[in-house]
């Protein structure tokens, strides 16, 4: 088990200092989007925090709100989502961890956020 830590974060992507990146992936349709909102995240948010990537319990499902990032130490790190739509289309979302592109593993969460038509 090897414990990791956030490196950096951007409007769309967390990356570990493993090479790990985490992000959310919906396949967009014209007049819809679902998202997890990373732009109110800091890295003041993860400051002593490591996380085990390699079981599926480093995060929690929190239906109509979002995720929770669930460190080996430490408070989780709550992140929103957001999904809209005018009901013609589909509201999956997923979260998705990646390594230099290559997708390694995906969840679903598409309970996982506050969903407006």
């Amino acid at each position: 088990m090897k414990l990791v830590k956030v490196v950096n974060i951007d409007s769309d992507i967390i990356e570990f200092d493993n090479g790990i990146s985490l992000y959310s992936k919906h396949k967009q349709d014209c007049c819809e989007s679902h998202y997890l909102f990373l732009d109110d995240l800091t890295m003041a948010d993860f400051e002593g925090l490591l996380f085990n990537l390699s079981i599926d319990s480093f995060f929690e499902r929190i239906e109509d709100f979002g995720i929770a990032l669930k460190p080996s130490n430490g408070h989780t790190v709550r992140i929103p989502g957001y999904g809209y739509n005018n009901g013609y289309y589909s509201s999956n979302l997923t979260l998705v961890l990646s390594k230099e592109g290559v997708i390694v593993k995906t969840f679903d969460i598409t309970e996982c956020q506050i969903y407006k038509r």
